[in-house]
């Protein structure tokens, strides 16, 4: 069975088509308009080995907020749909990543309720003409829509760049994990019988 869910969003301030699957290989068509936003979800496909489609048209007249916060929204809400009842998920996962003098932890429960801890401080507020503050923004739109538990943490970093990329590569990295599917595994994990 495909784990692959499609979304079309449109609002006021951002029109967004996101198409995710999750047994894919790390293909990814990423046109948000925000380059270094692009980056970091080409870089979160490949890591996770998701196959992702995104194309977003948002008020970047305005700033990047809305475009990067809907798309974490979409996101969200395709993993949550491409997961379906979650039956064999491993439901866990964690990784520790360095990324040159950035050291940061990303660990997550697919569990059905959202909660998201961020304690992460960037030395800067911007990468370019990106605003660190958003990566904040979009991870916990992630979380809220996914309906999963997100943990990052820094450890220490001086670059913001590396630091994004860290939590990014790091968090792929446990999403791939605990969507993967454990042989062992008999129906949904959790004793509840339902996540």
């Amino acid at each position: 069975m495909s784990r692959k869910a499609s979304i079309k969003r449109e609002t006021a301030e951002t029109q967004i088509e996101l198409t995710l699957e999750l047994d894919g290989s790390g293909k990814s068509d990423i046109q948000t308009g925000v380059g270094f936003f692009d980056h970091m979800l080409t870089l979160l496909a490949r890591h996770a080995l998701f196959d992702l489609t995104i194309k977003a048209n948002g008020d970047l007249d305005v700033d990047y907020h809305h475009t990067v916060e809907d798309v974490g929204i979409c996101l969200g809400k395709t993993l949550n749909e491409a997961l379906g009842d979650k039956q064999g998920i491993t439901r866990y996962g964690s990784m520790t990543i360095p990324m040159e003098e950035t050291l940061v932890t990303t660990a997550l429960d697919l569990s059905g309720r959202s909660w998201f801890i961020f304690k992460v401080d960037f030395p800067t507020e911007k990468v370019g003409q990106f605003d660190t503050e958003l990566v904040r923004e979009f991870w916990q739109a992630f979380s809220s829509n996914g309906l999963l538990n997100l943990h990052q943490v820094l450890h220490h970093g001086a670059n913001s760049h590396h630091i994004a990329e860290g939590l990014f590569k790091g968090t792929a990295r446990a999403l791939r994990q605990a969507v993967s599917i454990d042989p062992r595994q008999q129906g949904v994990p959790s004793s509840k019988g339902v996540l």
